[in-house]
């Protein structure tokens, strides 16, 4: 299960999760974002995953592209510092390099 809290002000949307960010909840996640995002110019976009617990390959995916996106990943704990990680080092890495 996943809790998605969405807060959005003139310039800023952020996005605090709780719970497993896997299966069904990746496109609910992803339905979210779009919705909010769609057709608004904020500045400033920041994803609180403090209270997530567990992160499959299809959840780092989309927390990849929603960070090409602009938005700001704010992690907490051992977990999901490791995986802010792995996305900064491949949206960061220069064009043509493999992780």
């Amino acid at each position: 299960m996943l809790r998605i809290h969405i807060s959005e002000q003139a310039e800023a949307i952020g996005f605090s999760l709780e719970g497993s960010l896997a299966g069904p909840w990746v496109a609910e996640l992803e339905k979210c974002w779009n919705n909010a995002t769609s057709g608004k110019s904020a500045t400033a976009i920041t994803v609180k995953l403090a209270g997530v617990t567990y992160v499959d390959d299809q959840g780092t995916e989309l927390l990849c592209r929603m960070r090409r996106r602009g938005a700001r990943l704010m992690p907490a704990g051992c977990l999901t510092k490791s995986i802010v990680e792995r996305i900064e080092a491949d949206v960061c890495k220069p064009q043509g390099e493999a992780i």
